[in-house]
């Protein structure tokens, strides 16, 4: 059966975008946004032209290319998903559904982690759970000089990485397959990053947004949210170079309990890093 979101009367780029804004006001928490992204992915424009060519008129692949989208966004499906790609760093990651979707507040990660790496230096880092790559790909980006070593558990997620490191260029990465420290092993290293899973197993925000189409396996980490955290933090420090820093993303409720454990298992100049809301989203310390 044809999907009911768009009718044959809806022929140029202006009134699709009408329509599909029609059509997500009820079920999207950014309609505008989500349209104007749908309509440009289905039609091969971007955002000028999406104003300039308000008139052309949509071919019948373009249009039946929108209804399909607009029927799985109504369903909730990701818009990073539809068009294969996310913004992260003013980077264009390509993701799937295999990997995490980067998010903003993730660049909160990138942005403390570039403070302490000097510009020149020649620093090995690892990045564990890479997912697409983000974090891995923009500090590799930012500190050309340094060699960064990225790890996933997922062949699948490790694919797409790689694909991220072709399309930027960046040869100052290697991909690794393996759970956490596993593929690391022999290895030492100035920096250690990750931004694990660290939601309660449970948590009712599962079942809500992007999250319901998200692999659980990046999400999820046990009954308070911290045995990802707990396990790297209790590892990282034979992986560490003396000095080393260890840093990772965590929940916004989870920073008390992750200082805690981060001083018990010996680590000095622990840090927590708040996010433009006044969440604590960052944390870690140094070897």
């Amino acid at each position: 059966m044809k999907p009911a979101a768009l009718r044959p009367s809806i022929v140029s780029v202006g009134a699709a975008l009408r329509r599909t804004l029609h059509e997500l006001e009820v079920t999207s928490p950014t309609p505008r946004l989500d349209a104007e992204v749908l309509v440009m992915h289905a039609c091969g424009i971007n955002r000028s032209e999406l104003i300039t060519r308000h008139e052309t008129a949509l071919t019948s692949e373009q249009q039946h290319k929108l209804e399909g989208l607009l029927d799985r966004r109504k369903h909730g499906e990701p818009i990073a998903y539809l068009t294969g790609m996310r913004e992260f760093w003013s980077m264009e990651f390509n993701v799937t559904p295999a990997t995490l979707i980067p998010r903003p507040e993730t660049e909160l990660l990138v942005e403390k982690a570039l403070e302490l790496i000097p510009r020149d230096t020649q620093w090995t880092i690892a990045d564990l759970g890479t997912g697409c790559g983000a974090i891995a790909l923009a500090i590799a980006e930012e500190r050309p000089r340094c060699h960064v070593m990225a790890t996933d558990n997922s062949p699948a997620a490790l694919a797409v990485a790689k694909s991220n490191a072709t399309k930027f260029g960046l040869a100052n990465i290697e991909f690794r397959q393996g759970d956490w420290f596993t593929p690391l092993a022999g290895a030492t290293f100035d920096m250690i990053l990750s931004n694990p899973p660290y939601i309660r197993a449970g948590d009712p925000h599962l079942n809500q947004g992007d999250l319901r189409f998200e692999p659980a396996t990046a999400l999820v980490s046990g009954a308070d949210g911290l045995d990802a955290i707990r396990h790297i933090a209790l590892h990282a420090r034979q992986f560490l170079k003396p000095g080393g820093w260890l840093l990772f993303e965590h929940g916004w409720d989870q920073a008390d309990a992750i200082g805690n454990f981060l001083r018990q298992q010996g680590y000095r100049d622990i840090v927590c890093h708040t996010d433009l809301t006044g969440h604590a989203r960052v944390a870690g310390g140094r070897r």
